[in-house]
């Protein structure tokens, strides 16, 4: 049986699209923090948008396991990639949303620190000597990821805007809903 919630083979339904545009918006926010942290530390702005990155991180992680699940949920019933190329971009993205934000909580973790999101404890910290391997997995790759994911999100657009005005609006209508 399928309902509008459900994804089909012509477009993605309701619960797909919510959460595709609600972690755009949340992307946005993230990235806008990022880059506002590294070009105006110590601004007004960085003081605002700052202090939110690891609860919208985690927000952010929690959103994609629902979207994975939600996958799964939706196997066989969901459009399929209009290239192998487009598939792998997804692949690489969900891996990416994935992977980001577990580094950044290995060296949360590895650093002693606790961990309480929106004021909800989630990870509590240690007394003693970090664990150097979860330290340096977290501050080589969390920062680095997150820039080759910038980079994979602006080539995501630029192909949905492609297929757009190249006479292809039907794929953009998939996720948009018309």
């Amino acid at each position: 049986m399928t309902t509008p919630c459900m994804d089909s083979p012509k477009r993605f339904g309701t619960v797909t699209r919510v959460l595709h545009w609600l972690m755009a918006v949340l992307f946005v926010w993230q990235f806008a923090s990022v880059l506002t942290h590294f070009f105006a530390e110590d601004s007004a702005l960085d003081s605002f948008l700052w202090p939110t990155h690891k609860s919208v991180g985690t927000l952010l992680m929690l959103l994609i396991l629902v979207r994975i699940l939600w996958a799964l949920a939706n196997t066989g019933r969901r459009p399929k990639p209009v290239s192998w190329l487009a598939g792998l971009g997804h692949s690489v993205l969900y891996v990416l949303m994935l992977a980001i934000p577990l580094v950044a909580l290995l060296r949360q973790f590895g650093g002693g620190r606790a961990f309480s999101p929106f004021g909800i404890p989630f990870m509590p910290g240690f007394e003693g000597p970090k664990i150097t391997w979860m330290v340096d997995l977290g501050s080589n790759f969390h920062g680095l990821l997150g820039w080759v994911l910038l980079a994979a999100i602006v080539g995501h657009v630029a192909a949905a805007l492609w297929h757009y005005f190249s006479g292809e609006p039907e794929i953009l209508g998939r996720i948009i809903g018309k």
